[in-house]
Parts: structure tokens; sequence; C-alpha cells
């Protein structure tokens, strides 16, 4: 049966944006106790949408957070098992006053949906929705099997999603995973994302003597804990932008000659990238790109510096103690724990004499990884290109989902991350919107999908 989708989704698309809309005005913030009802509210709605696009066992499973909302269609027998993974929960939307409209008053201007949510991931994940809704209205059957697993607290870490994807292993098994949370490279130019960085953090602090001391009196006899620090942070790199931490690099994945065809075929424009951000230069570690250094390496990054006098004017003290926060990008095989083992023993190794260290571990999360030739990702390539005309180029992000590891080896399938977004539209920020160009061809795209799997 042949059926025009294109006409279709132009039939209905009035529907389907007032419907998103109605979505986008909740303010399902997960991060704020005060919008509990609300990321609940935004739970039933998206289980009710699931019910009428013809979805069987919708079920709303509360946690000790925010549910998680699963429905399956499984009566293509003998056809793969497709797993649609995504977020109902959206980040807080301060500061409000540089919003143009108020951020839960959804709004088109210019041919873009403006809105918290809009395309972080509310809208993405949307279409994912009306494709199985289309599909089983104008044909009344599905081509592949499909499952939804759509929690509430992405934004927060997903605290409670591992739990449940331990305990339903077998519920949601599936023979890939499907992901609408990343982006475009560009308008027109689709992307496939086969890596996401894992991380790690820390925080230190060096203390010196039992009191701040006048620097007159003492300066030039006694330890200073800023100085103190400022030599052990210069100990983490050394001249080539490496990090300079012994085993640091352990496990890391080295980059293949077509993964590094495929980072050439984007075509970046560093001189672009020093105008914009009124650079002299670019940084980081000899002999990669930038898209190789921020998609595909490790990093040590210093995100805070801090210790003595900071007031206005001066105040002649020799500070007793100094702190710093590090964050630290991962990539495949590279292991949290060891990583963090490492930088310790570094610390400890260089803290200059009359110091003491204290060593604070944070976060931890395992980096994404996956073989672009794939064939649920060479499908999903195919489905780009029939639909925006040019194939998509398969990338690794800088960023960090660490869900999304946790999906992929809880239930043994691969990822494929089908983004429909911009990296412009301002996710995290105001002023956050979603192309509708990208949401009409993404609608068609999540059909083609679905049919060529």
């Amino acid at each position: 049966m042949s059926v025009d989708y294109k006409a279709y989704f132009a039939e209905h698309r009035e529907t389907h944006l007032n419907e998103l809309k109605e979505w986008l005005s909740i303010p399902s913030i997960s991060a704020l106790s005060e919008h509990k009802g609300d990321v609940a509210k935004a739970a039933e709605w998206l289980a009710g949408k699931l019910r009428e696009a013809g979805l069987e066992h919708v079920e709303v499973h509360q946690t000790a957070g925010h549910p998680i909302i699963t429905a399956d269609h499984l009566h293509a027998e003998g056809k793969p098992t497709l797993l649609v993974y995504g977020h109902y929960d959206v980040q807080p939307v301060d500061p409000l006053h540089l919003w143009e409209t108020p951020p839960f008053e959804p709004d088109i201007r210019n041919g873009k949906l403006y809105a918290r949510g809009a395309t972080d991931d509310k809208g993405q994940l949307f279409l994912h929705v009306k494709a199985v809704e289309a599909i089983l209205k104008q044909e009344k059957e599905l081509p592949v099997n499909i499952k939804f697993c759509i929690e509430g607290e992405e934004e927060v870490s997903s605290p409670n999603l591992p739990l449940y994807l331990d305990n339903h292993k077998d519920k949601l098994a599936a023979d890939a995973i499907v992901i609408s949370d990343t982006s475009l490279l560009a308008p027109g130019k689709p992307a496939i994302s086969t890596g996401l960085r894992g991380l790690c953090s820390l925080e230190l602090s060096l203390e010196t003597a039992n009191t701040d001391l006048h620097s007159g009196t003492y300066g030039g006899g006694v330890p200073n804990a800023l100085h103190a620090l400022v030599s052990l942070l210069s100990s983490l790199h050394d001249e080539q932008g490496r990090v300079a931490v012994k085993g640091f690099y352990d496990g890391v994945l080295e980059l293949s000659p077509e993964m590094r065809e495929e980072f050439a075929k984007q075509e970046f424009d560093e001189e672009k990238l020093k105008r914009d951000l009124g650079l002299d230069s670019l940084y980081g570690e000899e002999g990669f790109s930038f898209v190789e250094r921020v998609g595909a390496r490790p990093t040590l990054e210093l995100n805070g510096v801090y210790g003595g006098f900071q007031g206005e004017g001066s105040k002649t003290v020799i500070p007793k103690e100094a702190h710093a926060k590090i964050t630290c990008r991962l990539v495949a095989n590279q292991d949290p724990q060891a990583v963090l083992d490492a930088i310790e023993a570094h610390l400890h190794a260089h803290t200059p004499v009359g110091s003491k260290l204290t060593f604070k571990p944070k976060e931890k999360a395992f980096a994404f990884n996956i073989d672009p030739s794939h064939p649920m990702l060479q499908k999903a390539a195919d489905a780009f290109e029939n639909v925006y005309g040019t194939r998509a180029l398969f990338t690794k992000d800088g960023g960090s989902i660490p869900i999304v590891e946790k999906l992929s080896s809880t239930l043994n399938g691969p990822a494929v991350m089908m983004g429909y977004g911009l990296p412009d539209e301002n996710l995290h920020a105001p002023n956050e919107h979603f192309n509708l160009e990208n949401f009409d061809k993404g609608l068609l795209t999540a059909v083609e999908y679905l049919k060529l799997v």
C-alpha cells in the first residue's frame, strides 16, 4: 500500500502543532520541586497521546522521583523491534527577562516554534509519536514492532531510570534504541551521533598555614596556598595540550581513518570559529582538528579556581587555602573511576611542599560509542537521505548524556541517535526553539526509518 505521507502530514500540520503547543505549555521542570505536579501532568498528557496514536499497554510508572512512561505495539511478527527513548522534562527558564515571549506560551515566529522544551526534547520526541500514529491510521499496521520508554528526569541526570532498566530488561528488549535528542550539523545537513563523551569531576583544596597571614610580616617565608595551587594545576597539562596525568589515556579508543574522514566531511571552519569567539587561536591536543578534539578526545578542564581576597581594593594577605573545580570529558573506553584515581595520584605526587591536599570526587559517567557501520545506523542514514536529499554524516558529540550508554549496555542494543534539532536552537537557554522545517522533515524521516528497518 502506497501512502503519501507528505500530504498526510501537511493536512494534519496545524492539528499536530496545536497538540505540541499544548504539551509545551506544561512547565515540566524536573529540577524544581514546585513543578512536581506539572511534571506529572506532562506525563499523563503524553500517555493520553500515546493511547490516541494506537499504542498499547500504555503505563505511567511512579518512581522515587518523576514518572516513567512505557507503551508498545508488538504485532509485526518476525520483524525487528525498536525502542524509542526520550524525555518530557525540561530545563528551568531563568533568566526569564531574556525570553522574547513567555517560555510556556508557545509562539511560532519566522518558521520556528519558541518554547521551553521545543527542541529538548518534547518537540523531537513528539515526532515519533505522530509517525507511529500516521502509519497506524493510514495502513492499520506497523512495519516493525515498537516500544516507548519515556522519562521525566533526564535534565536531572536520570536518577531513577537505571534501576527501572535493570528490573525490566525483558520488557524493554529491542533490536535498536532510537533517540532524538541531538541535532543536525546545520540546516539541511543531517547527522547521526556515534559517540557521546562520558565524564568525571572533582573538587580539590590546598591548605597551608592554619590562618591567613600578613604578606609583609610573613611574605617570602611561608607557603602561599594560591601559589601552591597554581603550580599544582599547571602540572596537569604538557606543552602539546595533552593531559600530563599518568594513566589518563588508558583505554582511549583511537580514531579510525574512516571516522577521521567523517569528521573531515563536516568541513568545519576553524577560522570562522575564531572570529566568532574573538580568539587569536584555538587550543588543544596537537595532531587533532577542532571537531576531533571536542568530539572524540578526552579533556581535563578547570571550571573554577578561587581563594584569597576577592573583594574590592587590595588586601595584603597570604591565603591559607585555595580551591579548584575540575571536569573531565571522557571517551570510549575510559573508566571514570580509573581516571579519578589517576588524577588523585598525580595531584598527591605533585603537591607542593608545605601544602595539604583534600580531594573530593564527584560525578562519574561512561562514554557512549558505536561503530557507524552497524546496519541500524546505516538505515538511519538512508532514511535521512531519502527525505533531506543528502546522506547523514556520522559524528561524535562532545557533550554527555549518560543514560544513552546505560540504555545501550543494559538492553544490549545499538543506540541510533537521529536528532532533528539545530545547534543554535538555544536548548537550556532563553528563547529555545525548534525549526519547523525539521519538524516537517523529521516526521517524514521517522516514518521512513520505520519502513526501512
